[in-house]
């Protein structure tokens, strides 16, 4: 095919969620030609993939969606937590206010990039076959879309169904009297768990570490007192709070350390945090040193466990889910809020086995086997998560000026510049991925925060006429020793989690987030851009 029938673009953006949709509304607006490519039927990000039973945000409303008033205004959700319908629901909504579809291609998977020299473009390839040129390529792809599958022997020999939690069936799965076995115990673990417990007829979780679940406090919404709401400001407030708060929620760590207060005090304070308000408030509107001091850290694990066991009768459960010694400080990986998972998890068609203890050793063709024996199922749920945060973008064969792909630029540890941009890619950035503040965040506000960015940019290449743009190797390095010297500060590193890749056998331990708060990383971003980009290398069309 000859390059004369290669479309080009300004901008491609990869990926049909909350960042593609923000970065088109506002490049367009700068004259910028812009296109869409999703691999999915549909738009909606990881919320066309999120399919699985009980499928739900776990941030509030009315911060879990696009930040523009000319969206938020005609559409409410229905719940506090919305589920993947009215997630879809939304998505179809914008795509019709924003006219979003004449930009989009569906069903086109990215397979590589290469930035062309001659070009100053880079040359983009889906697996149909599909060529497309852009002057810039932002792969808006999240932290979690290549899902990771265990390597238990056997797996294949199974004869019943077997279904991953990251892509499950579009047209859903009947359960109901089925033996069903559920391995791991993340966000979507628990979610599956609460869901389908009281319809299978026996469901066997697969345990590795207990998941310190926050009660969710779910609710629906009254649509005329949101509407008075908007009315009134308070959607504008709640959303200008998230630029001001450590992770881009609206609410924040308290101005006092946990022994700043009495055991009375402390009682109190944790009790509306967690069972009077729920949701995050427990993890992320608590004393400041929670996550930086262990006694401090214990204090809050204590009591989260007293709530729990309330809630478990059988002691063997009690001793799996709330141990009295910590799996791993409390809140260093993110608690998963449920709406009657300890409930459910207590009834006696479903039994808990711990892989610590009594690791899978094979599937066979009727079951999982241990060393506790067979345990014969009709269903095999995997819900075993992402090679999260690097995966997405290392999968793909994006390759550099040097020659090396995405994935080679990290062979011996991630390096980013602010956690948006590598040096050697020029013309590329990238939303909700590794070294931001993706995991500490809700996504709708890093990906604003980002895009916002990202905007400031593209209105500087258009006054400058810059045709090429890259961080200096200095910013990377710079980058690498802030997200280091933020991460050994805190609680984190002692917890085994994707937070720096520990979920995936023989990777690379590694802070994979910045942990240093969205207002600090948000200034980062802005101050590169000054005194003449200082953190970049850049080349106009005169030069």
């Amino acid at each position: 095919m000859g390059s004369h029938q290669i479309e080009e673009v300004d901008v491609l953006l990869v990926g049909a969620g909350f960042a593609s949709f923000t970065l088109l509304n506002r490049l367009r607006k700068l004259d910028y030609k812009v296109r869409i490519f999703e691999k999915g039927g549909a738009a909606g990000g990881i919320w066309y993939w999120n399919c699985y039973p009980g499928a739900r945000v776990d941030t509030d409303s009315p911060i879990y969606q696009l930040f523009d008033k000319e969206l938020w205004e005609d559409f409410t959700f229905k719940d506090r937590y919305p589920g993947w319908q009215e997630l879809r629901e939304y998505f179809e909504y914008v795509q019709k206010k924003w006219n979003v579809k004449d930009y989009t291609s569906f069903n086109k998977q990215v397979e590589s990039a290469v930035f062309d020299e001659s070009r100053q473009q880079w040359l983009v390839e889906c697996a149909d076959g599909t060529e497309i040129y852009a002057r810039w390529f932002i792969p808006c792809i999240g932290f979690a879309s290549k899902r990771y599958t265990p390597p238990f022997a056997g797996l294949g020999n199974f004869k019943g169904d077997i279904y991953h939690s990251a892509v499950w069936p579009q047209h859903g799965v009947n359960l109901k009297g089925k033996r069903v076995a559920e391995v791991g115990t993340g966000a979507s673990g628990i979610q599956i768990i609460q869901e389908i417990g009281p319809v299978v007829k026996e469901l066997t979780v697969y345990l590795r570490t207990p998941n310190l679940c926050l009660p969710m406090n779910q609710r629906q919404l009254d649509p005329k007192e949101e509407d008075e709401k908007k009315k009134n400001g308070w959607y504008e407030e709640q959303m200008e709070k998230t630029r001001h708060t450590f992770a881009g929620f609206t609410y924040d760590f308290l101005e006092k350390n946990t022994f700043d207060d009495t055991p009375e005090e402390r009682e109190k304070m944790y009790h509306k945090l967690m069972v009077e308000e729920g949701g995050f408030m427990f993890w992320l509107a608590t004393y400041k040193d929670m996550l930086f001091d262990l006694k401090a850290n214990k204090e809050a694990y204590d009591f989260w466990r007293k709530q729990v066991l309330k809630r478990l009768t059988d002691p063997e459960k009690q001793r799996l889910l709330a141990p009295e010694v910590p799996p791993h400080p409390w809140g260093t990986k993110r608690p998963s809020l449920e709406q009657r998972f300890y409930e459910v998890v207590d009834q006696p068609n479903v039994k808990l086995i711990d892989v610590n203890e009594n690791p899978i050793e094979e599937v066979t063709a009727t079951g999982i086997r241990t060393k506790q024996g067979l345990v014969e199922v009709d269903v095999i749920i995997l819900a075993t998560g992402f090679d999260s945060v690097t995966g997405s973008l290392a999968q793909l064969n994006i390759q550099g000026t040097k020659g090396g792909t995405v994935a080679d630029h990290w062979k011996d540890g991630t390096k980013t510049s602010m956690g948006i941009a590598l040096p050697e890619f020029p013309n590329m950035f990238f939303l909700y991925g590794p070294q931001a503040p993706t995991a500490f965040s809700s996504g709708p506000s890093c990906t604003q925060f980002q895009a916002e960015w990202v905007e400031k940019v593209f209105k500087l290449i258009k006054e400058k006429d810059i045709t090429r743009l890259e961080p200096t190797k200095e910013s990377e390095d710079d980058w690498g020793k802030r997200l280091a010297e933020k991460w050994d500060a805190s609680l984190f590193p002692l917890a085994k989690s994707w937070y720096q890749g520990a979920n995936i056998p023989g990777r690379k331990v590694e802070p994979l987030n910045w942990s240093g708060g969205m207002v600090e990383y948000v200034n980062t971003l802005n101050r590169s851009l000054e005194n003449d980009f200082q953190g970049w290398k850049y080349s106009t069309a005169k030069a």
